[in-house]
């Protein structure tokens, strides 16, 4: 693996609950990945269980 040119833009990834981003180089020119989860489960409010 070379060295890569930092102008290079990487599209994004794209799949079912997973997007994953590239970030701008860091001083020492390592460039990351952002990972943003789609949520796949509904939050429902605690509600106090009735009293028997």
């Amino acid at each position: 693996m070379g060295n890569v040119d930092p102008k290079t833009k990487v599209p994004d990834g794209q799949s079912r609950f997973l997007v994953t981003r590239q970030m701008e180089p860091n001083e020492k020119g390592f460039v990351g990945y952002e990972t943003i989860w789609e949520p796949w489960q509904k939050e429902v409010p605690y509600e106090t269980p009735k009293k028997p």
